[in-house]
């Protein structure tokens, strides 16, 4: 019997001291790699780089860190490190087939941060999507709505698809397309959209406001108002444009035109 349990001892001893230290090393190194991580996002040290960069900075450091520490609780334990390299290199490329959409985010996480096609901050639109993204991150790009609704895509989606950054420039352009009667002398039409875009506080002058005829059809003669603005009082001077043209063509008994429809009613008598 007591053989029996130096032997167990034996076993048993060495076995909980590596439990214990794998433990110790896989709390103690989860806090190290958060304290490491931390200053990252908040350090003065990066205080140099923009929110994107550094979101994305911190993800990567994080995720390669904590794969750092559990190798190392993996080697503590006994496993040993040949036979782990033969085991990960066997189901490298299960794991590589099962991961490949997470591998394409990564890559595309990249690609974003070197190219920069936007940062944290642009309003953009992507993959039917749009807002103002609030993080990127190593795998996904976080969006913020208007109506703060959060949209996650993949940062692999992104960089295959159209993006359209409405924050790039300083400006940006106001288009509004509108139908008159072909009753009204469309100079004078011009002139009173013009007028109005000259009176709203957001217009720019350089380059000037231009009123343009783009077609005669069936719902009646198309025009185009084009007035550039800074890029925050974009939808600001959306909205005043359309309420002071639409007063103004009141006024000026400038008529919009409403489809009409002919209905005929036939009544066969037999």
């Amino acid at each position: 019997m007591d053989k029996i349990m130096n032997d167990l001892s034996a076993l048993i001893v060495p076995a909980a001291k590596n439990l214990l230290l794998a433990l110790i090393v896989f709390f103690v190194g989860f806090k190290i790699v958060n304290a490491i991580t931390k200053p990252i996002k908040n350090g003065k040290a990066f205080k140099n780089l923009d929110e994107s960069t550094s979101g994305f900075v911190a993800s990567f450091v994080s995720i390669s860190l904590k794969v750092v520490v559990i190798v190392s609780v993996v080697a503590i334990l006994g496993v040993p490190m040949s036979s782990m390299v033969a085991l990960i290199a066997s189901a490298g490329v299960a794991v590589g087939l099962a991961v490949q959409g997470a591998l394409s985010n990564l890559v595309g996480g990249l690609m974003i941060l070197l190219f920069r096609p936007f940062r944290a901050g642009d309003y953009i639109e992507a993959e039917g999507a749009s807002g103002t993204v609030r993080q990127i991150t190593v795998f996904y790009t976080v969006l913020v709505t208007p109506d703060n609704k959060v949209i996650t895509v993949p940062n692999g989606s992104l960089t295959n698809s159209v993006i359209t950054n409405y924050s790039l420039e300083s400006t940006r352009r106001v288009d509004l397309e509108l139908y008159t009667d072909y009753k009204v002398d469309s100079e004078r039409v011009k002139a009173v959209m013009l007028e109005v875009a000259e009176t709203c506080v957001g217009t720019l002058k350089d380059p000037s406001p231009q009123a343009v005829l783009l077609e005669c059809g069936e719902k009646g003669v198309k025009y185009a108002l084009r007035v550039w603005c800074d890029v925050s009082d974009y939808w600001t001077l959306r909205e005043e444009l359309l309420l002071k043209v639409r007063s103004a063509f009141k006024d000026a008994e400038i008529e919009i035109p409403f489809r009409e429809y002919n209905v005929r009613v036939k009544n066969d008598e037999k």
